[in-house]
C-alpha cells in the first residue's frame, strides 16, 4: 500500500486506536497530522513516528470546543484522508436515571458536534480536488444495546448515520466515507475502565479475545487507502464477530 504524498489527519492520535492508526498510515508514506489535548503526548507520538522514518506533526486541539475545532481545521488545510477518531472517552457516563447534563453534552460535543464541523470544514477542499475520503471510528454499542452508556451509544449511532448521509452527498465528488464499528479492544482506557471485564468481554467474541489497537487501526488505514476505492457509505464491525452473535 503506497500513500506517498497523502496528508491525512487522525483525531484523537496520542494514544490507543488514533496513535496506531496514525504510525500505519506514515508507514505507509502518508505525512500525518496528530492532534490530542496532551502536547507532551503528541510529542512522543510524531517522535515514534519520525523515527520509523515517517513524517508528522503534532497540533493540540481539545475537540469539546468548537473554536478549537475550527482552529484545526485552518492548521490542517487540504486533506486527502481524515479520521473522526476522537472521543470523550473519560467524561462519566452512568444509567440513564444517574446521567448528569454536564457530561451528556460534553460527549455530544466532542463525539458529535466536532466531527460534523470539522468533516464540513475539510470537504470543500476534497471537493475541489475530486478526491478524498472520511473514516469515522465507531464503536460495536452503537448497535448494541448495554444497560449503562447509552449517551455514548448514541453519539456513534448519529456517526454512522452522518457517514451514510456524506457517503450519498458527495460521492459523486469522488468523496468515500466509511465507518470502523470498533469492538472491545484493549487500549489504556478500555483497560482502565473496564478492568477484567475487558476479558470477559472479549472471550464473548467468536475469535474469543479482545482486540489490539492496531488490528483496529488496520480497518481505518484499508478504509482510508484506494484499496477501498469501491466502498463508501459502510460500517464495518471490527469486533470480533460480536454483533454478528
Amino acid at each position: 500500500m503506497d500513500l506517498q504524498g497523502q496528508r491525512v489527519l487522525v483525531t484523537g492520535s496520542t494514544a490507543g486506536i488514533g496513535q496506531e492508526a496514525a504510525k500505519l498510515f506514515a508507514r505507509h508514506g502518508a505525512t500525518v497530522i496528530v492532534t490530542g489535548r496532551d502536547p507532551d503526548r503528541g510529542a512522543h507520538t510524531v517522535a515514534a513516528i519520525q523515527a520509523e522514518g515517517g513524517s508528522a506533526e503534532f497540533v493540540a486541539a481539545d475537540l469539546g470546543y468548537i473554536d478549537s475545532v475550527r482552529e484545526l481545521a485552518a492548521h490542517a488545510g487540504a486533506v486527502d484522508v481524515l479520521v473522526n477518531n476522537a472521543a470523550a472517552t473519560r467524561a462519566p457516563f452512568a444509567p440513564t436515571l444517574q446521567q448528569d447534563i454536564e457530561s451528556f453534552d460534553l460527549l455530544f460535543a466532542t463525539n458529535v458536534r466536532a466531527p460534523f464541523f470539522l468533516t464540513a470544514a475539510l470537504l470543500p477542499a476534497m471537493i475541489a480536488r475530486g478526491s478524498g475520503a472520511v473514516v469515522n471510528v465507531s464503536t460495536m454499542y452503537a448497535s448494541v444495546g448495554a444497560p449503562v452508556g447509552s449517551p455514548v451509544a448514541a453519539t456513534k449511532a448519529a456517526l454512522e448515520s452522518f457517514t451514510r448521509s456524506w457517503a450519498a452527498a458527495f460521492g459523486t465528488n469522488g468523496i468515500r466515507v466509511n465507518t470502523v464499528a470498533a469492538g472491545v479492544t484493549r487500549t489504556d482506557v478500555g483497560i482502565e475502565m473496564l478492568g477484567e471485564g475487558l476479558d470477559m468481554l472479549g472471550s464473548a467474541t467468536p475469535i474469543g479475545r479482545a482486540a489490539e489497537p492496531r488490528e483496529i487501526a488496520e480497518a481505518i488505514v484499508f478504509l482510508g487507502s484506494p484499496r477501498a476505492s469501491y466502498l463508501t457509505g459502510a460500517t464495518v464491525a471490527v469486533d470480533g464477530g460480536y454483533t454478528a452473535i
